[in-house]
């Protein structure tokens, strides 16, 4: 697995990487994970999501927003500078558990990382992606973290998932977080506690990474015997 850092890149661009690298891995090439962030863009799902757009598309225009109807899976969500995107062109077809399996790790990747920075964080049954634990005592709506929407083609995957990492997650006023009456948004910065700590992009590109390659190098494992191992 070969890890990219494209820098910040818009998100035609960064797709139409994804399909050159789909295209090579389908045809036996190394797989490759994309990290990225995109100028400030809402994108929406197979599962829909403009019934879950706040605003019309020419206030998103007016204030520079892209508005981009994907292929991944999932309902709507945005992208923005200080939110780092993975796409793994992974070969799912060949991992034991499929795309369930597949998508269960790539929110175990997320777990650690955030672990890593003092950030306790989960799944959330029913509810696909990343959440963050409520602090002792604290009665507050469910916060994401990081959102995860995958596409398939041939047995190879495509798109992949969005962790919030600076302290500005204003973009999501603009919609209904995934769908999801009462989510609200958070990031990793948000998270570190009342003052807020400085968390290096470039540290989470990394660290991120390496957590990609400790769980998806040996695809015999399930997550639970590669979190143990």
């Amino acid at each position: 697995m070969r890890a990219v850092d494209l820098g910040l890149m818009a998100y035609g661009a960064a797709e139409a990487l994804q399909l050159a690298a789909l295209a090579e891995v389908q045809a036996g090439g190394e797989e490759t994970l994309f990290l990225v962030e995109h100028p400030r863009v809402i994108t929406l799902g197979l599962r829909g999501g403009r019934e879950n757009l706040r605003v019309d598309a020419a206030v998103l225009a007016s204030q520079g927003i892209g508005l981009v109807r994907t292929r991944r899976g999932g309902n709507i969500t945005c992208h923005f500078p200080g939110q780092l995107v993975a796409y793994p062109i992974f070969r799912v077809g060949k991992r034991r558990g499929g795309i369930r399996r597949f998508f269960s790790d790539m929110e175990e990747a997320v777990v650690r990382t955030a672990a890593h920075f003092g950030v306790q964080a989960g799944r959330r049954e029913g509810f696909p992606g990343v959440w963050t634990a409520a602090r002792p005592g604290e009665r507050t709506r469910p916060r994401k973290l990081c959102s995860m929407g995958i596409g398939v083609r041939r047995g190879v995957s495509y798109h992949g998932l969005a962790l919030n990492v600076g302290p500005d997650v204003s973009l999501f006023d603009f919609i209904t977080l995934c769908g999801i009456a009462g989510a609200a948004p958070t990031s990793l910065v948000l998270e570190t506690g009342p003052v807020p700590a400085h968390i290096d992009m470039k540290e989470v590109k990394d660290v991120l990474a390496r957590e990609f390659r400790a769980l998806f190098a040996h695809p015999a494992l399930a997550a639970g015997e590669a979190a143990q191992g």
